[in-house]
């Protein structure tokens, strides 16, 4: 099954503020997507199941809400709007990992990206299960097995093909700020019969970037030129005026949907606003929607 849709990034509000916060958020997304014509069009929502990552992290981490209450929380918000989600598999063993996806799936959740270890530490890592185990061994399970497709990874040809050849059926891009995407793909489908659904990453970069650089953080490959290159880009639209800087990003996702649209993968589009949704985000999600959209 491919999803085909629109999915925006939820992120579980941090444990201390509660469920009234979580519904709080869901009602903002129901407003704003009224308010920009997005209203019914956005298909699912991507949960993420974070860990505690590197110290270095500009904006601090603190204990978040489980994906499983926060979903339970704003489902009931977000009428004709389904669930996906991620989730660490590499610190559970077998047994609870089984029934963390049972009960995921079991409450509408339509599809779990599978995610190692921190960048702190080397794959492999961790006592519970690896994510490339976990896309054979919970096949029967979880209908819909995701993997994190960095296009500017090293050897990240080879890693996709590893991830569909043990069952991986879609695959989220880490945040798209160019269009390495496309020569990925493309060269991706000379070489191999596998289709997975790509999910497409777009996050919208306001000003507060400049001076937090969370974005910049979330995408580092340190040494990778091409990473690098991003990086600057990202640190331009944060200083842009606001105008231009939605032309900018819009003449991007128009590039990247343009190189990828007719290789053969189903896609969906996911859409992150890093520090939180806003009007000037959705926006710009409306425009680039505008110009194509999967569920069109």
């Amino acid at each position: 099954m491919t999803f085909n849709t629109i999915a925006l990034e939820l992120v579980p509000p941090n444990i201390d503020r509660g469920a009234a916060q979580a519904v709080e958020e869901a009602h903002k997304v129901v407003q704003l997507a009224a308010k920009t014509g997005l209203e019914g069009r956005i298909g699912h929502v991507m949960m993420p199941g974070l860990i505690e990552e590197d110290d270095d992290r500009p904006i601090e981490m603190k204990p978040k809400m489980d994906v499983q209450d926060f979903w339970s929380a704003i489902k009931p918000e977000l009428p004709g709007v389904r669930g996906l989600c991620s989730q660490v598999t590499a610190f559970m063993d077998e047994p609870s990992l089984r029934q963390r996806l049972g009960d995921l799936v079991g409450s509408g959740i339509d599809g779990v990206v599978f995610v190692g270890v921190p960048r702190t530490m080397a794959d492999g890592e961790g006592s519970g299960v690896a994510p490339t185990d976990a896309l054979s061994i919970y096949r029967q399970l979880v209908g819909n097995r995701g993997v994190i497709l960095i296009p500017t990874r090293e050897g990240e040809e080879g890693r996709l093909n590893f991830k569909c050849d043990k069952g991986a059926t879609f695959a989220q891009t880490q945040l798209l700020y160019s269009d390495a995407i496309v020569g990925f793909l493309t060269d991706f489908a000379k070489k191999t019969d596998h289709r997975p659904e790509i999910l497409l990453s777009f996050g919208f970069v306001p000003t507060v970037e400049e001076r937090v650089g969370f974005i910049n953080w979330l995408i580092q490959d340190p040494g990778n030129a091409a990473v690098a290159d991003e990086q600057a880009f990202v640190s331009a639209l944060a200083n842009t005026e606001p105008a231009q800087r939605r032309k900018q990003f819009l003449d991007l996702y128009k590039r990247v949907i343009d190189g990828v649209v007719d290789l053969g993968y189903p896609l969906s589009i996911h859409l992150e606003a890093t520090y939180g949704n806003s009007a000037p985000a959705f926006e710009t999600f409306a425009e680039m929607l505008a110009y194509w959209s999967p569920t069109n």
